[in-house]
C-alpha cells in the first residue's frame, strides 16, 4: 500500500488523510464538480474530478488516475456498499473495509435483526408491533427514511415519507416497522477485527442525544464493567455470524437493564474520536494495518472520559441546514478538533453542513464536560448561522450533566425558548424532536404586514429540491397542514399552513430548487 484514494469528502476525508500522512502514504481526493476548492480537495497529494460522490465506478477511475493502490470510503455516501468494495478489488486495488459478503449481510437491516436473533443478540420485535412504532429503511441508517408513527391515522404517510427518503437515500425504498421504544438510551459498541479471526470490543458510546434520530453528543464510557462486557460479547457475537473484519460499530438502545439490537455501522463512525481518547487506540491507522493483512493489538484499558459535539452550519432551534460563507472561524485550543472547512470557505446545500468536531478528553466526566463547555465559549463562526448557543445550553443543562439524557431528552427538554436567538420559522413544522411552534406566524417566516393577516406567503426556511407539491390553487388547507415538501442534505422538510386557508398560488414545481426565502405558496385566511 503506497496512495489511498478516499471515496469521501470533508472531515472524514481529511481525518484519513492525516492518518495516511502519519504511516507514510500517499493521499489522494476525489471532488464533485459542485464542491471543487473544498478543503479536502486541496489537502490532498492529488486531487481527481469525478462526477458524482455516490459513483462506485468513478471511484475506481479515480483511483486509476492519481496512482492509487487502495481505497478508503471514510463513512456515508458507499461506505457500506458491497458495489464499490467488489469493484475496488476487482479493479486489483486494496479495500480498506469490511469483506462485501460482511457488508451484504450487516447492511440489509431485516437480514441483519435475524442474524442477531440467530446468534444469540436481543432484538426488538418487527412486523405487526402496534403503536407507537418507528418505520425503518432496510438499505440504510443515519436517521434517514426513519418515522416514528403513533397512530394508525399516520402510517400511510410515514411510510410514503421514508420510502422516498430511502430512495434518495440509499436507492432502495424498502422499510419496516419496529416497536419503538420511548425513552431508550442509544448505546453502540465499537468493534476491531483483523483478517486472522480477532474481533475486539472497544468499550461503548452513549449517543443518546439526538435530532432527526441523529446524534448531537457523544461519550465514553457510560457503563458499569458488567453491562460493557455483556454488550460487548452481543456485538462481537455478530461480527463473528456475519465473518466481520475492520473496524465497525454495532448499535443498541438500552432501556433499563435490558438492551436490544439495532445494526450494525460497516463502517468508521463520526464519533469515533471519543473512544480513540479513552482507549488509546487510532483506528483509522488501525483500519488500514487491517487492510494490509496485519494484525492488530486489541488489549483493551479505558482512561479518562471522552465528549464529542458537532457544530453545523444549522438553524439552532429548528436545526434546519443553513449555506453561506464562512467569514470568520475561530475553533478552540486545548482540546481535539476535527475540522472539515476552513475560514472563507462556502457551506453549500449539496453536502452535510458540519463545520467540525469538537472532542473533550479528561480524567473524569465532569471534568471532561467543563473543558468542552470552555472549549465552545471559545469557538467563533461569523457568516453562516450555526447551532453554537444550542451546543452551549446542551453542555451545561443539568440532565446531560447528571447522566439522566435519553434519546426523548430534546423531546423532554426543548431549546425553543432558551436558546437566544431570534423565532423559528413557523412553517419548520416537521421537526421530530421538538414541539410544532405556534401557528401565528411571525415576521421572519415572510407573513404579509398588517394586524388582519388577510394574506400569508409560505417561503422556503433553506435551500433545496421540492419533492412533493400537495395543493393546488383553490384548496381549503387546515392549520398545519402541510403543503410543500422540501428536500435538503437528504432530508425532507414538510411546510406546513400556519392556519385554516385558502390557497391563493402556487410558485413552486416538483423537482425545482430553489433557494432560502423562495416564495413557494401563496394563502388567503
Amino acid at each position: 500500500m503506497k496512495r489511498v484514494l478516499v471515496a469521501n469528502r470533508g472531515e472524514i476525508a481529511l481525518r484519513i488523510f492525516r492518518a495516511c500522512a502519519e504511516e507514510g502514504l500517499g493521499t489522494a481526493a476525489v471532488v464533485a464538480p459542485d464542491d471543487r476548492g473544498s478543503l479536502h480537495a486541496r489537502s490532498a497529494d492529488t486531487t481527481v474530478e469525478i462526477a458524482s460522490y455516490l459513483d462506485a465506478d468513478e471511484h475506481v477511475r479515480a483511483a486509476r488516475e492519481a496512482g492509487a493502490d487502495a481505497v478508503h470510503p471514510g463513512y456515508g455516501f458507499l461506505a457500506e456498499s458491497a458495489e464499490l468494495a467488489e469493484a475496488v478489488l476487482g479493479a486489483g486495488l486494496t479495500w480498506i473495509g469490511p469483506p462485501p459478503a460482511a457488508l451484504r449481510a450487516g447492511g440489509d437491516k431485516l437480514a441483519a435483526k435475524e442474524t442477531a436473533r440467530a446468534a444469540g443478540v436481543p432484538v426488538l420485535p418487527s412486523g405487526d408491533v402496534g403503536f407507537p412504532l418507528v418505520v425503518k429503511a432496510a438499505a440504510g441508517g443515519g436517521g434517514r427514511g426513519m418515522r416514528v408513527v403513533r397512530s394508525a391515522a399516520e402510517l400511510d404517510d410515514a411510510v410514503a415519507a421514508a420510502q422516498r427518503e430511502a430512495k434518495a437515500a440509499f436507492g432502495d425504498d424498502t422499510v419496516f416497522f419496529e416497536r419503538y421504544l420511548e425513552r431508550p438510551r442509544h448505546v453502540e459498541i465499537q468493534l476491531l477485527a483483523d483478517s486472522q479471526g480477532a474481533v475486539a470490543a472497544l468499550g461503548e458510546r452513549d449517543c443518546s442525544v439526538q435530532r432527526r434520530h441523529q446524534k448531537v453528543l457523544e461519550e465514553s464510557p457510560a457503563l458499569g464493567e458488567g453491562l460493557r462486557r455483556e454488550m460487548g460479547e452481543a456485538a462481537i457475537a455478530f461480527a463473528r455470524a456475519i465473518g466481520y473484519v475492520g473496524a465497525g460499530t454495532v448499535e443498541f438502545v438500552l432501556d433499563g437493564g435490558e438492551f436490544f439490537f439495532l445494526e450494525l455501522n460497516a463502517r468508521i463512525q463520526v464519533e469515533h474520536p471519543v473512544t480513540e481518547l479513552v482507549t488509546g487506540i487510532d483506528l483509522v491507522r488501525a483500519q488500514l494495518a487491517i487492510a494490509r493483512g496485519e494484525s492488530v493489538d486489541l488489549a483493551v484499558g479505558l482512561t479518562g472520559h471522552a465528549v464529542e459535539v458537532r457544530l453545523y452550519a444549522e438553524d439552532p432551534v429548528t436545526f434546519l441546514p443553513q449555506a453561506g460563507r464562512i467569514e470568520r472561524l475561530v475553533l478552540p485550543t486545548g482540546i481535539r478538533v476535527d475540522a472539515g472547512v476552513a475560514e472563507a470557505d462556502e457551506i453549500g446545500t449539496s453536502y452535510d453542513p458540519m463545520i467540525a468536531k469538537l472532542i473533550a478528553h479528561a480524567p473524569t466526566r465532569d471534568e471532561a464536560l467543563d473543558l468542552l463547555a470552555g472549549a465552545l465559549r471559545e469557538t467563533v463562526v461569523d457568516g453562516v448561522t450555526t447551532n453554537l448557543a444550542f451546543l452551549r445550553w446542551l453542555v451545561d443543562h443539568p440532565v446531560v450533566r447528571a447522566g439522566g439524557a435519553t434519546t426523548a431528552f430534546l423531546t423532554e427538554h426543548p431549546p425553543l425558548s432558551r436558546t437566544p436567538r431570534t423565532p423559528a420559522p413557523w412553517n419548520a413544522t416537521w421537526r421530530l424532536n421538538l414541539p410544532v411552534p405556534p401557528p401565528a406566524p411571525p415576521p421572519s417566516a415572510g407573513a404579509a404586514p398588517g394586524p388582519s393577516q388577510e394574506q400569508s406567503t409560505l417561503i422556503a426556511p433553506m435551500p433545496g429540491t421540492v419533492i412533493k407539491v400537495l395543493v393546488a390553487p383553490g384548496d381549503r388547507v387546515a392549520a398545519r397542514q402541510p403543503l410543500i415538501v422540501l428536500e435538503a442534505m437528504k432530508m425532507e422538510t414538510p411546510l406546513a399552513s400556519p392556519y385554516d386557508a385558502t390557497v391563493r398560488a402556487v410558485h413552486a414545481h416538483e423537482g425545482d430548487r430553489v433557494a432560502g426565502g423562495t416564495l413557494l405558496v401563496e394563502l388567503s385566511e
